[in-house]
């Protein structure tokens, strides 16, 4: 991995960890891919993708990277699954306790699980969001319970998990899913009212797990399982605004990116809806506002308030 980028090639100025309000890690990982395997190498095409990415948003006429875009060094454990949940797991908290706006990108959908850990330790009756074609609610897959297909176990077991475009699952998954909180994909086109449904049962703070495979294979081929019957561009990022617009988003993960070199446009896409969610996470943030890098309880941020911070590691 080329370490010298920034994100769509934004000035350095936008890119130093104390002048930034965002993070983005990559984690790398393809361990427990089933079928397809290349997330490993979505990050990079993603990187690439946002390099030819025009930064101005005209939908909130913002400028979202001015609020700064950090990547620090890519999370590269991959020893066992469960080493890299872990890896993940702190990782992430660090960044959260320094204040940062977190954001994560695969990798396969096992990394959910670290970043889902990190979350919930760090916010109060949080909801986990999971856009997916596949339920991921396996208590163990394949001799590991961080199998991609357990991505959303726990979640399922310590958090309010709602699940948005399902189309694919296995039978024993339907005993312990939450069918009242499940919006699955077939059922989306007879639903006028399926988003507000979704939000009135979220909590305030509000994690997003977006597997792209949630998206139909017309628009987001390039990934390891793709689903017929998925969601499409407009619907995505409207259910999406709506999320951010009534709830507090603390962070959002992206996964399952199987790059294909002769067809670049789902690369584009990725990084398009990556920059389309911070336009909106930020679209009433003021742009010249100083973040400081170092976290203190005493500081009025919108995430100090929110946040429960249950271990006070020193980082």
């Amino acid at each position: 991995m080329n370490t010298n980028k920034t994100f769509a090639g934004i000035p350095e100025e936008y890119a130093t960890l104390s002048k930034s309000e965002i993070v983005l890690l990559s984690v790398p990982y393809d361990g427990t891919s089933t079928w397809q395997k290349g997330a490993d190498k979505g990050f990079e095409a993603f990187l690439e993708a946002s390099e030819n990415m025009e930064l101005y948003d005209i939908e909130t006429d913002s400028e979202v990277y001015k609020q700064g875009i950090y990547m620090p060094e890519p999370v590269t454990e991959k020893s066992s699954p469960e080493a890299m949940v872990e890896a993940v797991h702190q990782t992430v908290k660090k960044y959260i306790n320094r204040n940062k706006f977190v954001t994560i990108f695969g990798g396969e959908h096992s990394i959910s699980i670290g970043t889902i850990r990190a979350f919930n330790d760090c916010f109060e009756s949080l909801t986990v969001l999971h856009l997916d074609a596949h339920a991921d609610l396996r208590k163990a897959f394949e001799g590991s319970t961080c199998n991609h297909a357990c991505a959303v176990y726990e979640a399922n077991q310590n958090t309010n998990l709602i699940q948005v475009g399902i189309r694919s699952m296995d039978v024993s998954e339907k005993a312990i899913m939450n069918t009242d909180k499940v919006y699955f994909a077939h059922e989306l086109i007879y639903d006028e009212y399926w988003m507000d449904n979704a939000i009135d049962q979220m909590t305030d703070n509000v994690f997003i797990t977006f597997d792209l495979d949630v998206l139909d294979p017309s628009i987001m081929p390039s990934t390891g399982t793709p689903e017929p019957s998925g969601l499409l561009w407009n619907e995505t990022i409207e259910f999406l605004k709506k999320v951010f617009q009534e709830k507090n988003v603390v962070g959002f993960d992206m996964v399952e990116l199987c790059p294909n070199p002769t067809n670049k446009a789902p690369d584009f896409l990725a990084a398009k809806l990556y920059y389309k969610l911070l336009s909106y996470k930020f679209n009433n943030e003021d742009e010249n506002e100083n973040f400081d890098d170092n976290y203190d309880e005493d500081i009025d941020s919108p995430f100090n308030k929110l946040s429960k911070f249950k271990d006070n590691d020193d980082y």
